[in-house]
């Protein structure tokens, strides 16, 4: 449905100096979050690579949100660091190169689809023409070329996870955090949006999805599983159940699991 999305030399970020291997689009060292005295994230370490959807696997309370908040620069970690192309977050001038899609939908009600997409597609910096061009593909993807100018309150809950998730991808970033992206949205249309999102990963994007959904979790090019705000696992889906020796990443997932709490 897309072409052309990102450019290569877009995509990748040349010139690092954190230190921090350039095949990573992001990365994420002994990260530990605390809220007051609760320690919601402890000792989260990750490797995201160019060019890769990797699923962030957890119930809800686990800390994914946490996290992928951290990533996209919204939160500080109170100790450790997370990098999106090769540069420490919080980082202002990064704001464009990521494209995030929260939990709840961060739109405004009394605005139509369209001027929502405008006003953002200007805070990334993008022209008249570009935020036409793309409002017309993004919409198109998620099917809402038809409710373009309807004010947002009048939208079904579905309908605003699928414009959040239009937003998120208005400005061509080369990263992407979605935070559960497809709930609330029809089995054909979820089928969709994942198959665009092999694409943009094809074109070198790098994709951090967070889940609870163990068939979600399946479609991902790499794993983390995550409980009480520990990585209890990490690798593809088929070397976690492989290694253990079941056949469904939600038996791999009570087993990891299990583990954690002999432990």
């Amino acid at each position: 449905m897309f072409k052309g999305l990102i450019s290569p030399e877009k995509a990748h970020h040349n010139g690092s100096s954190s230190g921090v291997d350039s095949n990573y689009g992001i990365v994420v060292r002994n990260v530990h979050k605390y809220f007051g005295a609760k320690h919601v994230l402890k000792d989260i370490n990750l490797e995201i690579p160019f060019g890769q959807i990797y699923g962030l696997l957890g119930p809800s309370g686990c800390g994914k949100t946490t996290m992928v908040k951290i990533i996209a620069g919204i939160l500080e970690a109170t100790s450790g660091k997370a990098y999106v192309l090769g540069e420490a977050m919080p980082q202002l001038s990064l704001m464009n190169k990521v494209g995030y899609m929260a939990q709840s939908d961060a739109l405004y009600g009394s605005l139509t689809a369209a001027e929502n997409l405008q006003f953002f597609g200007a805070i990334y910096g993008m022209n008249k023409a570009e935020i036409k061009r793309r409002t017309a593909e993004v919409m198109e993807l998620v099917n809402l070329s038809d409710d373009l100018d309807k004010p947002v309150q009048a939208y079904s809950g579905g309908m605003k996870r699928r414009l959040s998730l239009a937003m998120a991808i208005l400005h061509n970033p080369p990263v992407l955090v979605l935070d559960e992206p497809t709930v609330g949205i029809d089995p054909l249309l979820r089928k969709n949006i994942w198959a665009e999102l092999y694409k943009l990963a094809a074109q070198g994007v790098t994709i951090l999805v967070t889940t609870h959904v163990m068939d979600e979790a399946e479609k991902c090019h790499q794993l983390a599983m995550m409980r009480a705000g520990r990585l209890i696992a990490k690798g593809t889906s088929q070397e976690l159940q492989k290694n253990i020796g079941v056949r469904s990443i939600e038996e791999a997932f009570l087993y990891y699991g299990g583990q954690q709490d002999e432990s």
